[in-house]
């Protein structure tokens, strides 16, 4: 009885994982948006500071896509693991 729970458990798990990816994903990418959005906005406010701005948002895009990968390194782990 256990092996059979143990199985279906085993094909469910894939699907999960990749709900929890889809789902984890939204987080980063509402912050990219948002990130960017305030570049835009500051450069529109105050030109002269393009270049500063700029380096801050790309800097703070590569934490928050660090956090889409790590993500991604999870859901192939839960995938793969049966």
């Amino acid at each position: 009885m256990s092996e059979m729970i143990l199985a279906q458990t085993a094909n469910l798990n894939p699907g999960l994982a990749a709900i929890g990816y889809g789902l984890g994903a939204i987080g980063p990418g509402i912050g990219v948006g948002l990130i960017f959005a305030a570049v835009i906005n500051g450069t529109a406010r105050q030109p002269e500071a393009r270049g500063r701005l700029q380096t801050i948002g790309y800097s703070t895009f590569v934490l928050s896509e660090v956090l889409a990968l790590i993500g991604i390194v999870i859901y192939f782990i839960a995938s793969t693991k049966s």
